[in-house]
């Protein structure tokens, strides 16, 4: 898989030597949504606990839900830092360009973990709760419902846990101890 880093339009792919026998967490965002400052304040907190310990936080904006990421790629830093959540805020993990994350058009990336995960483990039943919202083509059992669902990823590359976009941020913790101890 290859996604384009947000800052550097650097090339993030699955064969780089980077992210080898890293941790990985990828979760798709908006700026837009109610949750992004408790979201991307708690990734923040996550990537400064354990990105030294090998954690690799990537997040990778959407407009599949509610047109809730419209801003493009070169304005999202911005709306982050003055708009929400604002008061000057910068991400310290790393941000790749916006993609899709379902239908035809899905990244690759979004098509390998839903298809490795195909729903979060917090929330089994979980669909889009307003049918209206769903702008893609084909619609799938497995589709990412809204922003915010996470998906952590082992150090040897095989996706571990998907999470609700329920699922509160910072209770990823406990599993990314977990592999973290397992890799180590």
């Amino acid at each position: 898989f290859s996604l384009t880093n947000l800052v550097a339009s650097a090339i993030v792919s699955q064969g780089n030597s980077r992210f080898s026998k890293k941790l990985g967490e990828t979760f798709n965002f908006s700026s837009l949504l109610g949750t992004t400052t408790r979201d991307y304040t708690q990734m923040n907190e996550l990537h400064e606990r354990y990105s030294s310990k090998g954690l690799v936080i990537l997040g990778v904006p959407c407009n599949q839900f509610g047109h809730q990421e419209n801003c493009k790629n070169e304005e999202i830093l911005q709306s982050l830092k003055y708009v929400r959540p604002g008061n000057g805020f910068e991400p310290k993990f790393q941000l790749l360009e916006k993609v899709n994350v379902n239908g035809k058009d899905a990244d690759p990336l979004f098509v390998f973990l839903r298809e490795k995960l195909p729903f979060p483990s917090d929330d089994p039943t979980s669909l889009m709760t307003d049918p209206k919202c769903i702008i893609w083509s084909p619609v799938c059992r497995n589709d990412v419902a809204w922003n915010f669902e996470k998906f952590l990823i082992g150090p040897d590359g095989v996706p571990f846990k998907r999470y609700s976009r329920r699922f509160l941020t910072s209770d990823i913790e406990g599993d990314i101890k977990k592999l973290l101890s397992q890799a180590h």
